[in-house]
C-alpha cells in the first residue's frame, strides 16, 4: 500500500501533470481520459470494461434524451431506461448476494447465490455521477455531450474516482482547462493537504 502511494505521488502524478501541460488544449481531455482508464485498470484489471460500458451507454442515452426533447413521453422513457441500467449494474455487483440471502431466508427451499462477484472499486461514485449527468440533461441544466471523450472524463477522472466526491455535471460540463494561476493554486493546496495528512497521521501514533 505504501509503495503504491509513493509510486502515485512521485511517478504517476508528476508524469501526468507534465504531459498534460505540454499537450495542446484539444488533446488534453483525451489524454486525461486515457490516463484515468489506465489508472483504474492498474488496480482493477479487466473490470475497467465495466466503466467503459458505463461511459458508452450513458453517452448514448444522454443523446437520446436530447434527441426526444420535444417528445416528453420518449424523453422520460429514455431517462427511465438510463436509471434502470445504471442502478441494475450497481445492484448486481454490490447487493445481489445480499438480496439472494434474504430471499433464501424467506424461502428455505431455495439456494440462490452467485459466486466470484468482484466488486469494482468506485462503482457507486461513477454510477451516481452517470445518473447525475442523465438527470441534468433531462432537466436541460446541461446539454448532452457530443464528444464521448468528455463524458468519459467526467465519469472516470482519476483524482476523484475512488473516493469521490460525487460532482454534478452542471458544475464541470465545460471543457476542463487549467491556466498557470489555477495550476499553481492546485499544487499549493495539494501540498498543504498532504502535509496535514502526514502530520495528523504521525500525531495519531503518539
Amino acid at each position: 500500500m505504501l509503495f503504491s502511494s509513493l509510486l502515485f505521488l512521485f511517478l504517476f502524478l508528476p508524469i501526468v501533470l507534465l504531459i498534460y501541460r505540454i499537450l495542446r488544449n484539444e488533446f488534453r481531455n483525451v489524454f486525461l481520459l486515457l490516463v484515468s482508464l489506465f489508472f483504474y485498470a492498474w488496480g482493477e484489471g479487466e473490470l475497467v470494461l465495466i466503466m467503459i460500458a458505463s461511459i458508452f451507454f450513458n453517452y448514448v442515452i444522454g443523446n437520446v434524451i436530447s434527441y426526444f426533447e420535444t417528445k416528453k413521453g420518449f424523453k422520460k422513457l429514455a431517462l427511465t431506461l438510463g436509471v434502470v441500467l445504471n442502478l441494475s449494474m450497481l445492484i448486481y455487483y454490490k447487493y445481489i448476494n445480499f438480496i439472494f440471502d434474504n430471499v433464501n431466508s424467506v424461502f428455505s427451499n431455495l439456494n440462490l447465490q452467485i459466486d466470484d462477484i468482484t466488486l469494482p472499486i468506485g462503482i457507486s461514485f461513477f454510477t451516481f455521477q452517470s445518473l447525475s449527468y442523465l438527470i441534468d440533461v433531462y432537466r436541460k441544466t446541461v446539454p448532452s455531450q457530443k464528444k464521448i471523450f468528455d463524458l468519459g472524463l467526467y465519469i472516470s477522472l482519476f483524482p476523484q474516482l475512488i473516493a469521490g466526491p460525487i460532482v454534478r455535471c452542471e458544475d464541470i460540463h465545460k471543457e476542463i482547462t487549467v491556466n498557470n494561476e489555477l495550476f499553481k493554486e492546485g499544487v499549493l493546496k495539494f501540498i498543504r493537504g498532504l502535509s496535514k495528512k502526514v502530520v495528523s497521521h504521525k500525531l495519531c501514533k503518539f
